[in-house]
């Protein structure tokens, strides 16, 4: 996995990444830690996510580089969505206007015959003229890889070329099953405009993290702490310093425990081995690791003694208001994990969960989010693991009736309004962050409980496209993972 050959095996080989599983949380926590799991097989999937997509997701919001897809403009579709979201978090974190950097090379049936190249150097060459980047990323699909073109050699010429950095990135789909594979593919083309470390920078913090508001600063600006947001909405000046930060920290491990792992073997940057900073108890622990890290030890128990008597009075009021009102989570491994602290913190019992995949290693071996949650929230009954199959998860919210239901993307929302549980989506990864997120999550859910008679008549005029014989409730909602797939 060095800068030398360029490559970083897929999760399914590293990480031992499984994409099926039905039990409990503590029996996959157990079993996980021992690798017994195999990664599944469906015969039937509705949807599901690419590993290219969440490469491009990490180096699109790089503010003066450029992206260019060689790929159909299928592939590029989703760029729309980022670059929303990348003017929200612009707006959101005062970074001023976002502005679109990203060229499709448009592969159509001529370059899958004869090759693509040719269009390749024609689109640096473009971004180079219409943009004037400091870097250009090429993230690769797969017709792109399936044609063979030579992406890495004509970067590497063209680079020479324009006097531009071209950093290929290779991450067509077929390469792996688990889409987040991408996020470490992309980690490991960015360390290449890593630079050495001029100086340590005590006081500076890099928090990986996805789009979202600044959370973080407030949180530790308590403990006289900078925040470098990584990597969105950061330039390449700011990224190549990460090497000179106090430490490193991501809000989840299944983005960035990669780089951290990087940053800490080649620049001695350590990383925060404590979970994320949802929920009280892990808030805590976590202001407790960064302080470790940066000789703030007292300064941090002041202030978690501070924070922690300050948000009690609400916090007590949103317990009692919430307490034994039953939620289930449909999430991404680790962050799941973190809105299901929360919900248990706000007094809510946790009845089901959903993740897309689960790393039964991880790159950290002292950050397993799924063995804290067990600790703090206790043994979760019906879990599962599926590839954000929503076909499966609404046989299991119609069987559980939770009175609330927290996903993590937009068009899974509306199978929880459909069905006529009250639903929070929650775009935001950064907003439940630390005392002041705890706070915010009980509110909103104390609001969306308000629109209760909302959400049922759109479940009383909603239809679902799935046949009867799929919604009776004596068909097995793992049908498809049996003798039948």
């Amino acid at each position: 996995m060095s800068l030398a050959n360029k490559t970083v095996d897929i999760r399914e080989n590293r990480l031992h990444t499984i994409l099926h599983y039905n039990g409990d949380a503590q029996d996959l926590n157990e079993r996980g830690k021992k690798g017994e799991l195999q990664i599944g097989n469906s015969g039937y999937e509705q949807c599901g996510n690419c590993q290219e997509g969440c490469a491009v997701g990490q180096v699109y919001g790089i503010l003066d580089a450029a992206l260019i897809e060689h790929a159909p403009l299928g592939c590029y579709a989703t760029i729309s969505a980022s670059c929303v979201s990348g003017k929200s978090t612009a707006k959101a974190r005062g970074k001023g206007v976002f502005h679109n950097k990203a060229i499709c090379t448009n592969i159509s049936e001529r370059e899958t015959i004869y090759g693509g190249t040719e269009i390749l150097r024609e689109a640096i060459l473009e971004a180079k003229k219409r943009y004037d980047p400091r870097v250009i990323f090429v993230t690769t699909a797969c017709v792109s890889g399936i044609v063979g073109d030579d992406v890495e050699g004509t970067a590497r010429d063209t680079q020479d070329e324009i006097g531009v950095p071209v950093i290929s990135i290779s991450c067509e789909g077929f390469k792996s099953r688990i889409w987040s594979s991408g996020f470490d593919i992309a980690f490991n083309e960015i360390l290449r405009i890593v630079r050495e470390p001029r100086k340590k920078q005590d006081d500076l913090v890099n928090i990986f993290n996805f789009v979202g508001s600044d959370t973080f600063t407030p949180l530790l600006s308590m403990l006289n702490l900078r925040v470098n947001y990584l990597p969105s909405q950061t330039t390449v000046e700011e990224l190549s310093q990460i090497s000179e930060a106090a430490c490193t920290a991501t809000i989840c491990e299944t983005l960035a425990t990669y780089i951290g792992d990087e940053l800490e073997r080649r620049y001695k940057v350590p990383q925060v081995k404590a979970a994320a900073p949802y929920c009280l108890g892990w808030t805590d622990r976590w202001m407790r690791e960064v302080a470790k890290l940066t000789h703030r030890e007292s300064l941090a128990e002041q202030v978690i003694q501070k924070e922690n008597e300050r948000i009690r009075p609400e916090l007590e009021v949103l317990r009692k208001e919430l307490g034994n009102q039953r939620v289930y989570v449909f999430a991404g491994d680790a962050y799941a994990h973190n809105m299901a602290n929360i919900a248990s913190d706000l007094g809510m019992e946790v009845v089901g969960m959903t993740t897309y995949h689960h790393d039964q290693y991880a790159d950290t071996r002292e950050i397993n989010t799924l063995n804290f949650m067990v600790e703090s929230v206790g043994n979760v009954p019906n879990y599962t693991v599926c590839n954000k199959q929503p076909y499966q998860v609404l046989k299991f919210l119609k069987a559980l009736k939770p009175d609330i239901l927290i996903v993590r993307h937009q068009a899974l929302a509306v199978y929880g309004y459909k069905l006529g549980i009250p639903t929070i989506f929650e775009a935001d990864s950064n907003k439940c962050v630390g005392y002041d997120g705890i706070i915010e999550l009980g509110r909103r859910i104390k609001r969306v409980f308000q629109t209760r008679k909302l959400i049922q008549n759109i479940s009383e005029n909603a239809e679902l496209p799935y046949t009867d014989w799929w919604m009776d409730e004596g068909t097995d909602p793992f049908y498809f993972e049996g003798e039948h797939q």
